[in-house]
């Protein structure tokens, strides 16, 4: 059994996982019951084959683009730490050239100097960063929200350094192809204004990126915006919110509002190319981006954004304007003599009297708008100064937007017949009274000829007619009686500053002088002959009260003795009354003197009062004349328009001085006692600009100077009280240096002549 059953022979069948036996044995497809099903099968097997390649196929080519994507993942992570390592690397470097942190310290803000006026108001704020600066507290809330909504959103959520920020502004760079954004923080931009220059260097970027970190470890979010928007640069020379403010809409950065924030916000972009005074379109679209950007970020509603876009900020100027500003730029001459180098905040309070001031600009620029054509007149000056020698307004030209030259304070220019009252008070001073008679009269001093104006002569008139009337054969008649150093000497005495001709032409106001030391030299006159220190400034202190400098209000010394002011108030008046500056007068005792040079080119009149002294001139630069503008015309009715505002409400006061004309049939000689001014003038009473005491010692006469040439012919002269006496004076007689000039009177004759 066991045999046969090991010898038995199994069937095997194709395709059995067998195989074929030995014996060739098997059975075919064709000998199946049901053959059809193994070829199924068969066919059935072959798809699943072929359909598992295609899958092999399918997994391969993921595993390939698998691979790829985990290589670059990689290399990747490798580049990224390679680069980590370079970046620190360069950090090291250029932070190893930066000082040591230990020793980092925010820079003192440029100091401001705030100039105030008499009463407190703002005149301007001078010194690199152009104005004060304000607490973040106390701008207006809308300048900070509009700077954060355009400039750097996440503030106040990153550490320094916005990632986010800086990747979109390199992707916008790289689409780009050029460099259009920084991708800086506030932060940053804070650092590299405090710290770096703004060259774009990479060393500059990171030093200013560790910068950025180290301000953000040291001070608030509030502080540090605060101090961004007290110095960031806002165009137009403004450095901070508040002198931006100032300069663009001529208030403080408390009082801003929306559409205005918008605007200064927008600035930060490009301040030179977008600043509102070179393009004020671009200025306007690009606070509609600011706007916009606020109502995104939910600082602003619908509401307020449709409203500020409806209102949108005023244009600027070109230039800071204001005559004010004439006034700023000598304070800031005169402010080294007083404290030396400015090393904080400090608050500048001035003499003068804004309200004054305004109308003082408003009359000159009225004046020219009126008549500038018309008459060739381009430029005007007026200065203001009271009795104690305080400065109270001051206008240095027609526009300081368009000309920043000061010519109250700078120009020199000939005074013409206004230099006539320090002949005057030298021939007073010599001997001479108002009622001194001479004979005007055309004559010949050496080879010059004064003319009087029109070539009109009157024969023989008292020493105050002709200073009324402004005669020039007069002035230069008594000119040659005292002596032209004489003439000089008085006109020092008096005020005058600049260096004066000591020649006989003189007496025509042919040396040049400034209106402000000519006003200056009229004060003694108002105040009873008492000379004070001219001023701006009354006092310094810094920003918390402490005093720097305190103007002494100490004695002032006495220039001209009490009759001489009185005999010459009572002439002057008489200029003002019926002589050649009628249009100037009102309701107050003043007095005064016109001035024209040669050819018009340059009209003048100073007057005064018991309260103010006001000098007025008017001209053209380039020294062209204008067109027969007299003292008596233009500058008389500035003056006038302005001594009236200056002077409502005020009670009149007399004008120092009681002296009083000699009756006729008295004569009156011509060496009386007088002034002498080599003299000490006697103490001033305890209050500058009150008359003078009455009691003092008579000083002895000055003895009369020996006449100089006159072409005179040896003809015997007329004395002062009209008769023949033996002393020869040098006053021509009536037919003396040729025929009168005769001539048509026009109306300018009688409006005056200067």
């Amino acid at each position: 059994m066991a045999n046969r059953r090991d010898s038995r022979i199994e069937p095997s069948f194709e395709g059995s996982p067998r195989g074929r036996s030995s014996e060739g044995f098997s059975v075919s497809e064709e000998d199946r019951v049901v053959p059809g099903s193994r070829k199924s099968a068969s066919k059935g097997r072959s798809a699943k084959a072929k359909s598992r390649g295609r899958g092999r196929g399918r997994d391969r080519s993921r595993r390939g683009l698998l691979g790829i994507a985990t290589r670059l993942v990689y290399w990747c992570f490798v580049f990224c730490i390679w680069g980590g390592i370079a970046a620190a690397g360069i950090v090291v470097y250029y932070g190893a050239k930066m000082p040591a942190a230990t020793t980092w310290s925010v820079p003192d803000r440029a100091p401001n100097i705030k100039i105030v006026s008499v009463d407190g108001q703002l005149i301007a704020n001078r010194g690199a960063s152009g104005g004060e600066a304000v607490g973040l507290h106390e701008m207006s809330p809308y300048i900070p929200e509009a700077v954060v909504a355009i400039e750097d959103r996440r503030f106040y959520s990153h550490f320094g350094i916005d990632p986010i920020g800086l990747s979109r502004a390199m992707v916008t760079n790289l689409i780009g192809g050029h460099f259009s954004q920084g991708g800086s923080t506030l932060t940053q931009q804070l650092a590299k204004n405090l710290f770096l220059t703004p060259d774009r260097t990479l060393e500059r970027k990171v030093q200013e990126v560790l910068l950025a970190l180290w301000l953000e470890h040291k001070h608030t979010k509030d502080q540090i915006l605060e101090m961004y928007l007290n110095r960031v640069y806002f165009g137009s020379g403004a450095y901070g919110v508040e002198a931006a403010s100032r300069r663009y809409f001529g208030k403080s950065a408390r009082d801003v509002s929306l559409s205005e924030a918008a605007l200064l916000a927008g600035l930060l972009k490009a301040p030179s190319k977008l600043s509102p005074a070179r393009d004020p379109k671009a200025a306007e679209e690009r606070a509609q981006l600011v706007l916009a950007a606020m109502r995104e970020t939910g600082k602003i509603s619908d509401k307020e954004y449709k409203t500020a876009l409806s209102a949108p900020a005023t244009r600027a100027p070109s230039y800071w304007t204001g005559s004010e500003n004439y006034v700023a730029d000598t304070v800031m001459d005169e402010l080294p003599d007083l404290i030396g180098d400015v090393r904080g905040d400090i608050v500048i309070n001035t003499t003068v009297d804004l309200n004054l001031q305004k109308l003082a600009e408003q009359s000159i620029r009225r004046l020219i708008d009126e008549s500038g054509k018309k008459l060739n007149v381009t430029q005007g000056a007026l200065v203001s100064i009271d009795d104690s020698g305080a400065v109270r307004a001051m206008v240095g030209g027609y526009d300081y937007s368009t000309s920043q030259f000061d010519r109250a304070s700078e120009a020199r220019r000939q005074p013409g017949s206004a230099f006539k009252p320090f002949v005057y008070m030298a021939a007073l001073e010599a001997g001479r009274t108002p009622d001194s008679i001479r004979n005007d009269a055309p004559i010949k001093i050496g080879k010059w000829t004064p003319d009087n104006y029109g070539g009109k002569y009157y024969g023989k008139v008292t020493l105050a007619t002709a200073l009324a009337k402004s005669l020039n054969s007069v002035a230069a008649q008594l000119t040659m009686e005292v002596g032209p150093d004489a003439v000089v000497e008085a006109a020092h005495r008096m005020g005058i500053q600049s260096d004066l001709q000591a020649n006989t032409s003189i007496a025509l106001g042919t040396s040049e002088v400034t209106p402000l030391e000519l006003t200056a030299a009229y004060v003694p006159f108002a105040n009873g002959g008492y000379k004070p220190d001219v001023h701006f400034i009354q006092r310094i202190t810094t920003a918390s009260g402490k005093v720097l400098y305190e103007g002494t209000t100490g004695s002032a010394p006495r220039v001209i003795k009490a009759d001489i002011v009185g005999m010459m108030n009572s002439m002057m008046t008489g200029t003002v009354e019926v002589g050649t500056a009628r249009k100037a007068a009102f309701n107050w005792p003043s007095a005064g003197k016109t001035g024209t040079s040669q050819n018009s080119r340059d009209a003048w009149f100073v007057g005064y009062t018991a309260n103010l002294t006001t000098g007025v001139w008017f001209g053209n630069d380039d020294g062209s004349p204008m067109k027969k503008v007299t003292g008596g015309a233009l500058p008389a009715q500035a003056w006038h328009e302005f001594m009236v505002a200056a002077h409502e409400g005020v009670p009149v006061r007399p004008l120092p001085g009681t002296w009083k004309s000699t009756p006729s049939d008295t004569i009156v000689p011509d060496e009386i006692p007088s002034a002498d001014a080599s003299q000490p003038p006697p103490a001033p009473p305890a209050a500058v600009g009150q008359p003078a005491p009455t009691a003092q010692a008579p000083a002895p006469a000055r003895q009369v100077r020996p006449a100089q040439t006159v072409d005179a012919d040896g003809f015997d002269m007329p004395s002062d009280n009209g008769s023949t006496a033996s002393i020869k004076h040098p006053v021509p007689p009536g037919d003396v240096g040729g025929p009168t000039k005769k001539r048509q009177t026009s109306i300018l004759d009688i409006l005056g002549g200067g």
